[in-house]
């Protein structure tokens, strides 16, 4: 294994949903914004935009790479106006095994500067169970990254 592999951030939940439930929660803007972001620009298909704005100055920003319906999306991920990450420096990976009457998912992100992994593990931990929550037919709550009107 690679130091880059062995950097990779790595989160995997067993989620109460098919695929076919899950994955339009990652590429449906209306579906995404349930669970992550206020506001979500989302081209799912090779070279299509990924965007999604938490608030005035949170913003990543990428493009998928590649998308297997329903199993597994790949998409280049950044920050606007970032030095650290910039859009398009790194790269997640979600795919969705089924499991019984429920389905694995599994999230990579590579290619992370050092300085910048403990900021994005805290992300991936809290995004990870919301998911999981709006893909079973619940409700996250609000999402405590989007300031209320600053969008």
């Amino acid at each position: 294994m690679t130091v880059e592999e062995r950097s990779a951030i790595r989160r995997e939940i067993r989620v109460k949903a098919r695929p076919e439930t899950i994955f339009p929660l990652l590429t449906d803007p209306s579906r995404m914004i349930r669970w992550k972001g206020a506001l979500a620009e989302l081209d799912p298909r090779a070279g299509g935009i990924y965007r999604v704005q938490f608030n005035s100055r949170d913003i990543v920003r990428g493009t998928y790479v590649e998308v297997e319906r329903p199993r597994r999306v790949v998409f280049t991920w950044g920050w606007e106006g970032s030095g650290a990450v910039p859009p398009g420096s790194s790269t997640v990976e979600i795919t969705l095994t089924p499991d019984g009457d429920g389905t694995i998912v599994r999230l990579v992100h590579r290619d992370l500067p050092e300085e910048a992994r403990a900021k994005h593990v805290a992300g991936w931990d809290l995004y990870i169970p919301r998911l999981a929550i709006a893909a079973a037919g619940g409700d996250p709550g609000p999402d405590p990254n989007v300031e209320a009107g600053k969008v």
